[in-house]
């Protein structure tokens, strides 16, 4: 099937409602999803329309609203209270643009989210407002740390951000070999995991994904990318995120 991007946005609004979000959320969670689609992530696209249909049949709706529990002029912590990492993440980063703006720097955290998304797209917001930006995310323990098989971290992205006089400059990577919503993706549509990006719940290198599903992926960049895979661990912590 093909879908037109004003259709393909209409369908996923359409589908976030019906898990019970506002019309103003589901545009953000659509947006996010199109721009994913549009850089080419389809792991982080579409499809994860489903799995957060899915996640939502799974766990209930348990959304409570959004609270700042701690703030100063120049910092704020977000309870995410439940809501999709999208909505949480584009509320954080708009109350970190206005403090920034007003006082030249800010601070902002949040926990109690899920699926925060391409951090990119939040990094974006700051570059349009001529604002340099570092943004980093925690996870479930799904990545073993180098030398070891079981997860310990999440895929735990890491993101930097400069605006310019053209195209912003942005660098961001997930800490593990393969983002878990490739994982998923693999796993809907038959396909095996790249080679070296997984262990089973034995230990032993896999590309099944539901082997992997079972055990851990792969960190990314060896001793190195596990050190930066820790640092944004323990950054979620200071947000009461550990995990």
């Amino acid at each position: 099937m093909r879908l037109t991007i004003a259709e393909a946005r209409a369908l996923t609004e359409r589908a976030m409602a019906a898990v019970g979000h506002t019309p103003e959320d589901a545009a953000i969670i659509s947006d996010h999803l199109i721009d994913c689609e549009l850089r080419g992530l389809s792991f982080g696209g579409l499809a994860r329309a489903v799995s957060i249909s899915e996640r939502v049949a799974a766990h209930g709706d348990n959304r409570r609203p959004i609270a700042i529990t701690r703030e100063t002029p120049v910092s704020a912590h977000l309870d995410g209270g439940d809501h999709i990492g999208y909505v949480v993440g584009h509320r954080a980063m708009t109350l970190a643009i206005d403090k920034a703006r007003q006082q030249g720097i800010a601070v902002v955290g949040a926990n109690n989210t899920w699926y925060t998304g391409m951090l990119s797209y939040y990094a974006e917001m700051g570059t349009r407002q001529d604002l340099v930006s570092m943004i980093a995310s925690n996870a479930a323990p799904w990545v073993a740390p180098q030398g070891a098989t079981q997860g310990r971290f999440g895929t735990n992205p890491i993101c930097y951000a400069f605006p310019a006089t053209g195209d912003p400059v942005i660098w961001d990577i997930g800490t593990s070999a393969i983002m878990h919503g490739e994982i998923l993706l693999n796993r809907r549509l038959g396909r095996e995991l790249p080679e070296g990006s997984a262990y089973g719940p034995d230990g032993r290198e896999t590309r099944d994904p539901d082997a992997a599903l079972l055990g851990a992926i792969a960190v990314w960049g060896g001793h190195r990318g596990s050190g930066l895979a820790m640092a944004v661990q323990l950054l979620g912590a200071l947000c009461n995120s550990p995990a």
